[in-house]
């Protein structure tokens, strides 16, 4: 039989993983993309602020609207998301909601940068994997199990990305007078959290992974790659639903305990001069 497009490419490798230069410059860039969104949605000239933050689930964003303290930016240009501007405990914020998983908050990451962000934090719900205590937690996140696709664009395979150790910094020690309990770890990032099978749970146990989440390793490979400060946080309050009563993540849907964790760690990088 004659081979034909639908036949199995010969390269053994899945397209993923073909024809990558990590070092090449990519055509489509995220400064025009904001340039042409300023244009066409009538955004003015101007920078978000220097700390923003991803809000997969939302709760943050929603907290904000709820209460009127989330003033919508006059010039993120984003086509896809919206941006409020805050001050939390004395802390000028921005934050993204509902940007969930790698490809999405690797595209709002790299829009964030180009219009003016200094610093990128991401607080995400995560499943727990080897408890590190009774949940809710926070877990800093010091790597991340590349179990998805968007960091295979950014780096050369490998198992896991890597936070940057000067941003980990940041939350040794432990935030001292805030009730938030703070760990730090690994977390496996996944594409598909319904496909979290009994036995990919249990390597992600043996591998002594805390948590699983759909993000941080995708920035994690694009904060290395693009030589950009991100640091993310798992905020782990569940055990993916195995049994009645779960996903419980405290006042106001968990935000602001996790507005605390963010406003601290804010400071703190603020205050390296």
């Amino acid at each position: 039989m004659a081979k034909n497009d639908t036949d199995k490419d010969s390269d053994p490798l899945p397209p993923l993983l073909r024809r990558k230069d990590h070092g090449a410059p990519s055509v489509f860039q995220p400064e025009n993309l904001i340039r042409e969104g300023r244009r066409q949605l009538g955004k003015r000239d101007g920078t978000v602020p220097a700390v923003c933050v991803l809000d997969p689930d939302g709760d943050i964003v929603r907290h904000l609207r709820r209460s009127g303290l989330g003033r919508p930016s006059d010039c993120w240009a984003c086509y896809h998301t919206e941006l409020l501007e805050f001050e939390w405990a004395g802390v000028q914020l921005g934050v993204v909601g509902f940007a969930v998983g790698a490809p999405f908050a690797v595209l709002v990451a790299e829009e964030l940068f180009a219009s003016g962000c200094e610093l990128l934090i991401s607080m995400t719900s995560s499943g727990q994997i080897v408890p590190a205590g009774p949940t809710p937690y926070f877990v800093v996140i010091d790597r991340a199990l590349r179990d998805e696709g968007t960091s295979y664009h950014y780096a050369a395979p490998g198992d896991y990305a890597e936070a940057a150790p000067d941003l980990l910094e940041l939350t040794a020690p432990a935030f001292e007078g805030t009730p938030q309990a703070l760990y730090r770890g690994a977390t496996w990032t996944t594409d598909a959290p319904f496909r979290e099978t009994e036995a990919a749970i249990e390597a992600a146990r043996a591998a002594g992974i805390l948590a699983v989440e759909m993000e941080a390793a995708a920035l994690y490979a694009f904060a290395a790659a693009r030589e950009k400060p991100v640091l993310c946080f798992a905020h782990v309050t569940n055990q993916m639903a195995v049994a009645e009563g779960d996903f419980e993540k405290g006042e106001a849907g968990g935000s602001l305990d996790a507005l605390a964790v963010i406003a601290e760690t804010a400071r703190r990088w603020g205050e390296r001069g």
